[in-house]
């Protein structure tokens, strides 16, 4: 699939007059979801942790119109200021996240992990929710396989996942009084700059093909039509759902 293709699932103009906010959105899948609801009509504010990755993104064609903001998902104040400067929010989009591999046994590295991928997305949730009742918005939250099952190289990111499942059922509860739906996705095995190296690695991604029913590496376009669905009218009677994008993977 490629983002064009979204045209043709979903009806034109689908997200017109929606405000979309999407963090870790210079790159890979909250790219993929900020490119999708910008091409189906939605005001589209993506965050990345650096200018420098801002800078990147707002420097490639494919990208206009949507407006590309720094921000650390462990900066209260930041993240406060973003939500004040944002007219409405009807969709939160939580892709912020950092993996560090083989190093996340040292717990300074685990807490940093921590920090980002699991507070950072509670942090966001937490604070957007005014603007989400006010609009009967909804939450995709990033989650991942590793929801599931525990990844001897990676025991931070691993527990962050698995707490993003958590928090997205516990919020589900919590918030459908007020109007909020909150979902999430469970990417595979997806082509990210977060696995460039498994995929340049034949050794390493031998086995994780093998195991893929679909045997290939998924897209952050694949990705980001799921999160469409979780955020569209067509899943209104959805919420604390964790939706498995990943060939077939957690099948087998």
């Amino acid at each position: 699939m490629i983002v064009a293709d979204l045209l043709d699932i979903f009806v034109p103009d689908a997200f017109a007059g929606r405000h979309v906010l999407v963090t870790g959105g210079t790159s890979g899948i909250g790219l993929g979801a900020a490119s999708a609801f910008r091409r189906l009509g939605a005001t589209v504010a993506a965050t990345g942790a650096t200018d420098a990755e801002c800078d990147a993104a707002r420097g490639q064609d494919a990208n206009a119109g949507i407006a590309f903001s720094r921000l650390d998902v462990r900066d209260v104040a930041g993240i406060n200021a973003l939500i004040a400067n944002l007219p409405a929010i009807d969709v939160l989009v939580n892709a912020a996240g950092m993996i560090r591999r083989d190093l996340e046994h040292e717990p300074e590295v685990f807490a940093d992990v921590i920090a980002v991928n699991l507070t950072g997305t509670m942090r966001m949730c937490a604070a957007a929710k005014p603007k989400l009742a006010a609009s009967s918005g909804c939450v995709v939250n990033v989650a991942s396989m590793l929801t599931f099952f525990g990844g001897p190289r990676v025991p931070a990111y691993t527990a962050s996942k698995g707490g993003i499942g958590q928090l997205t059922k516990s919020f589900a509860a919590s918030w459908a009084a007020d109007g909020i739906r909150v979902n999430a996705v469970a990417p595979g095995w997806i082509a990210t700059p977060l696995t460039e190296a498994l995929r340049q690695s034949e050794e390493a991604s031998r086995p994780i093909l093998a195991r893929t029913p679909m045997a290939r590496w998924g897209t952050p376009d694949e990705v980001a039509a799921a999160i469409v669905f979780l955020a569209s009218p067509a899943a209104r009677f959805i919420t604390g759902a964790i939706l498995a994008v990943d060939g077939g993977y957690l099948a087998v």
